[in-house]
């Protein structure tokens, strides 16, 4: 993506040092571009956990370098203390993010890499898959890309080449992965096919990645989008200024259930009544091959501070303010994901193609 108009990854490692990887840290979006440098597997941990990176690919692409560095540290003269070290690591950071997939498979994939070395050869294969598991969530998202744009073309072609009206929940953008987002890349793909596109950003409460995160990725790459308040789609839906709902996931099972940030159930609900296209989009990495039902997804309860207070910057004193917004001893209950079911989607767009959001339909796109 373009930054500031240059090319930017959200993740890369130290072009002088590689056992230093480098991320934007998002907390502090859009006000500042902070660039922080993760050198231990503490380090990750944090980062995940305290959402200085977040979204489902770039958290997958973060535990694959964070694997990379415990390779680094763990010690490599008895490959017993070799494995335990690993896999203490890798316990640590799937405890981070739970309903977020791509963290397990990513750690998951690492570990198996490893297995086929030798020590000798772990710190070479550890950067190799790491920067493979990176490279790779760009490309699956440009492919999602091409995909969606075919969804959006379509609907152009039906409004004669008028403007595509889009509206999309929380941040699937470049920030969520580490190039072109998941939701996003089929209206950047539209933009550079020279198709007429707007899009309707959520503002996405209770830590504002809409408002915060893809109106910033928007601004910076010339997408023309509105802001607007949560519960306003299905307001929009119903004057017909909504022409598709795209979101991203951050798992979707093999049946077709998808669990995204907290709210996306609702778009849903909504699209269905109003008879508006409702997507999903996603690369390979966000499936859950092993779970079947809602049930069986963990769904991530963070601390109720993020719902009573919010964090912006102060243009009276030119820095970050948090502010309470609620009564000091307000309960709060903060759920970061919710559960869609299959029938309120329309379809599933993914890395291999467009398909209906039903087993039959996702193990024949994946020849499973």
């Amino acid at each position: 993506m373009i930054v500031n108009g240059k090319t930017c990854r959200t993740i890369w490692p130290d072009p002088d040092n590689n056992e230093i990887i480098k991320i934007i840290d998002q907390r502090w979006l859009p006000h500042k571009i902070i660039i922080e440098d993760l050198k231990t597997v503490d380090d990750f941990a944090t980062a995940i956990k305290d959402m200085h990176v977040r979204g489902a690919g770039l958290i997958g692409a973060t535990a694959g370098y964070a694997m990379y560095i415990a390779v680094l540290k763990a010690p490599k003269t008895n490959p017993g203390e070799f494995t335990e070290y690993l896999n203490n690591a890798a316990q640590q950071l799937i405890a981070t993010r739970p309903t977020a997939v791509n963290l397990k498979w990513a750690v998951d994939r690492m570990l198996e890499s490893l297995k086929r070395v030798s020590l000798k050869e772990a710190q070479e294969e550890a950067f190799k898959e790491a920067t493979a598991i990176a490279d790779e969530d760009a490309e699956f998202c440009k492919s999602i890309g091409q995909h969606g744009l075919d969804i959006i073309k379509k609907i152009s072609e039906e409004k004669k080449g008028k403007l595509v009206n889009i509206l999309t929940h929380c941040n699937a953008g470049w920030l969520a992965f580490v190039d072109y987002g998941s939701a996003t890349a089929p209206i950047y793909a539209a933009q550079e096919a020279g198709i007429a596109v707007h899009v309707y950003v959520d503002v996405t409460g209770p830590r504002n990645q809409g408002a915060r995160l893809t109106a910033w990725e928007f601004e910076h790459n010339n997408i023309s989008y509105t802001l607007v308040a949560d519960n306003t789609g299905g307001h929009l839906m119903q004057k017909e200024l909504v022409d598709i709902v795209i979101v991203g996931t951050d798992r979707t099972l093999y049946t077709g259930y998808v669990a995204n940030k907290i709210g996306t159930y609702l778009k849903a609900l909504a699209a269905k009544d109003n008879n508006v296209p409702f997507y999903v989009a996603l690369p390979s990495s966000t499936f859950d091959w092993k779970r079947r039902t809602p049930k069986e997804i963990i769904i991530e309860e963070r601390g109720g501070e993020e719902v009573k207070y919010a964090r912006g910057w102060d243009e009276s004193v030119g820095k970050y303010t948090k502010v309470l917004l609620t009564p000091k001893n307000a309960k709060a209950a903060n759920y970061a994901f919710d559960v869609t079911p299959p029938y309120l989607i329309t379809g599933l767009i993914t890395d291999k193609g467009v398909c209906k959001p039903n087993e039959r339909a996702i193990r024949k796109l994946y020849n499973k």
